[in-house]
C-alpha cells in the first residue's frame, strides 16, 4: 500500500508515490491498482510520462474508475484524454478552495490569520499569544539593528549569546534575522499572501512583492511585541542600508554599501 496524505502538487509532499516508483524499478511490482487518474500524477505530463516509465518496466496500472487497464493497445490516447480532464479537474478544485479561503480572509475568520512565528505561541483557543522570553529576543534583535549593527553582526552576537534559533538550531541564518526585522506580525498585525504558487507544472511559489497577487492585512490581531516606531524606524533603516535603489531608470545598484564594524 502507498499513501500520500498531503497534497500530491508538491514532489516533497509525494513521498509514498516515489516510493511506489522505486519499487517498480526495482522489479518489486508487477501491477498497481489506483483508484482514479486524478489520484495518480499532478498533471498530464508527469502522469503519462510515469506510466510510459511504467511500461517500459513491464508494470501495468489499473485505473478503477476509469476501467482503464495500461497494458491495452490503445490505453495511452484515452489515458491523456482523460488526464488531461483529471488535471482541470484539480484546477477547478483548487480554485473553488482558494474561493473559500478568500472569503475567510475577507471577514477575518481564517486560521491563516493566527500562524505562530518565533516570539508567540498559540493559546488552547487558537489566538496568538506572547511568549516573553522569545519576545525578549525579538526586542533585542530590532534594538542591535537600530544601533547600527549589522544582519551578520546579529547573527554572531545571537550565537556568542547560545540563544537558539526559530527552528532550535545553535547557527541562525541572516535571512531568518531579516524576515523577523520586516515582519508585521511584531507590531500586532497579520499579512497574508506574502507569496503565493503559480500554476506551472512545478507549483512553484514566488515572492508577492508587486502585489500581482490580492493580499489581506488584518490589524490589531493580537497584542504587540514591538512598537510601530521601532518598526517603522527599522524599515526606514533597512531601506537606507539597501544597495538597490529605485529612481527614474529603474531598480540598480547603489555606487556604494552599507558596512558596518560588526560584519
Amino acid at each position: 500500500m502507498y499513501l500520500d496524505f498531503k497534497s500530491g502538487e508538491s514532489k516533497n509532499n509525494h513521498l509514498g508515490f516515489k516510493r511506489m516508483i522505486e519499487d517498480a524499478r526495482n522489479k518489486k511490482l508487477d501491477i498497481i491498482m489506483t483508484k482514479s487518474i486524478s489520484r495518480f500524477g499532478r498533471n498530464t505530463l508527469d502522469t503519462i510520462q510515469t506510466l510510459r516509465e511504467l511500461k517500459d518496466l513491464d508494470v501495468t496500472v489499473i485505473f478503477d474508475q476509469e476501467h482503464l487497464d495500461t497494458s491495452k493497445e490503445d490505453s495511452e490516447m484515452i489515458l491523456t484524454t482523460l488526464a488531461a480532464f483529471a488535471e482541470e479537474e484539480n484546477k477547478n478544485r483548487r480554485d473553488n478552495q482558494n474561493w473559500a479561503i478568500k472569503k475567510r480572509l475577507k471577514d477575518g475568520t481564517s486560521e491563516i490569520y493566527s500562524r505562530a512565528c518565533f516570539g508567540y505561541t498559540k493559546s488552547d483557543i487558537g489566538e496568538l499569544t506572547i511568549d516573553r522570553k522569545q519576545a525578549e529576543i525579538v526586542q533585542n534583535i530590532f534594538t542591535m539593528y537600530l544601533s547600527g549593527m549589522s544582519i551578520l553582526g546579529i547573527v554572531k552576537e545571537l550565537e556568542r549569546q547560545g540563544i537558539k534559533s526559530p527552528t532550535g538550531k545553535d547557527k541562525w541564518c541572516k535571512r531568518t534575522i531579516d524576515t523577523m526585522l520586516s515582519n508585521e506580525k511584531y507590531i500586532g498585525n497579520a499579512l497574508v499572501f506574502k507569496t503565493y504558487s503559480i500554476y506551472t507544472p512545478k507549483h512553484e511559489r514566488v515572492q508577492n512583492n508587486d502585489h500581482s497577487h490580492e493580499q489581506f492585512l488584518l490589524n490589531d490581531d493580537h497584542l504587540p511585541i514591538i512598537s510601530k516606531e521601532v518598526f517603522d524606524a527599522v524599515q526606514e533603516e533597512k531601506a537606507r542600508r539597501s544597495n538597490i535603489v529605485t529612481d527614474e531608470s529603474g531598480k540598480h545598484r547603489k555606487d556604494t554599501r552599507y558596512s558596518s564594524k560588526d560584519k
